[in-house]
């Protein structure tokens, strides 16, 4: 905490918001298949559901704030994403409790 002490372990019940760009749409007149959007972050929030993330080798070094977990999810689903060339992930917010979120845009 800011004025140095250790906040107990207390565990949130996350909501994660993902945002993807593309400067053109695909086939299907979309930016891309929700349901394979949906398969990426199921699959990088699986390795966070139900742990201590101060456990985890990504916050071994970091505090594993809001900001810090949107910025890990941001990077995993970012390099996972189809067809790179035209989307784009934009923004991955998460919120720990009602009112409080937090987003990462990316480098």
């Amino acid at each position: 905490l800011y004025d140095g002490t250790m906040e107990p372990t207390h565990g949130h019940d996350w909501a994660v918001y993902i945002h993807v760009t593309a400067g053109t749409l695909d086939g299907m007149e979309t930016v891309m298949d929700f349901h394979e959007l949906e398969r990426l972050a199921a699959a990088a929030v699986a390795e966070l559901d139900g742990t201590h993330l101060n456990e985890l080798e990504a916050f071994a070094a970091t505090n594993p704030s809001a900001e810090r977990v949107a910025e890990h999810l941001y990077r995993k689903l970012a390099a996972q994403l189809p067809e790179p060339d035209r989307v784009t992930l934009s923004r991955v917010t998460v919120t720990e409790a009602p009112g409080c979120r937090a987003s990462y845009l990316g480098p």
